[in-house]
């Protein structure tokens, strides 16, 4: 039985199965959950069979959150697809999205637009580049970020977090001393225990919840 759901968004130029190894290592800490890592919406418009959920080719700092916008509808509509067939439509407080780079940075879009209130955002090697206003959900985050990110400086990581916070979103940070534009191995673990505890928590409010009322 699927009780939980996380959902890979990759980076730009590669695939879901990039990701997919993240799910058979966290099957232990996070049991009765589904993993589901789908390839971008787009293919990659650089060569190779990879693929993107949004164009980088020319992209600058004055255009990239227009391209996130115009990329809204595509990822809402896999996101859809995925939650629909895993049964939990109507419990999103179920549902994690777990991104690594342009993956980090659409799943941070889906935080702070507020269109879709899952119950838990692991962001790794991202940005927050959503054009304001905001109207962002409660959902708790964790971004990761390699110190020594030479693709998206970990600064760009640092900003997010505070940026979310002020916004009013729960976010943790967790800068990994000489790591990589990649997943460390202990930001992966921190992102399985983290999960584990938000899927957990809130199945205790649910039961609380079902008490009260009874």
């Amino acid at each position: 039985m699927t009780d939980s759901l996380v959902i890979f968004l990759h980076g730009v130029g590669s695939n879901g199965a990039a990701l997919a190894s993240l799910g058979r290592l966290w099957a232990d800490l996070l049991p009765d959950t589904a993993f589901a890592s789908p390839d971008g919406a787009f293919p990659f418009d650089q060569g190779g069979s990879g693929r993107q959920w949004f164009s980088v080719s020319g992209v600058t700092a004055a255009n990239r959150s227009e391209r996130i916008v115009e990329a809204r509808p595509a990822l809402d509509a896999v996101l859809a697809g995925l939650i629909a067939d895993h049964g939990l439509s109507d419990r999103l407080d179920r549902v994690a999205l777990v991104g690594f780079s342009q993956g980090a940075i659409m799943a941070l879009d889906v935080v702070v637009s507020g269109r879709l209130p899952v119950g838990a955002v692991v962001g790794f090697a991202g940005r927050l580049a959503t054009p304001r206003p905001w109207s962002p959900s409660a959902t708790p985050v964790l971004l990761v970020h390699g110190s020594d990110d030479a693709m998206i400086p970990a600064s760009e990581g640092e900003a997010a977090a505070a940026a979310l916070g002020q916004a009013g979103v729960p976010v943790q940070w967790q800068l990994v001393p000489q790591g990589r534009h990649d997943i460390p191995h202990s930001g992966a673990a921190a992102a399985a225990e983290f999960l584990a505890r938000q899927f957990n928590a809130r199945a205790a409010d649910a039961v609380a919840l079902t008490q009260d009322k009874e």
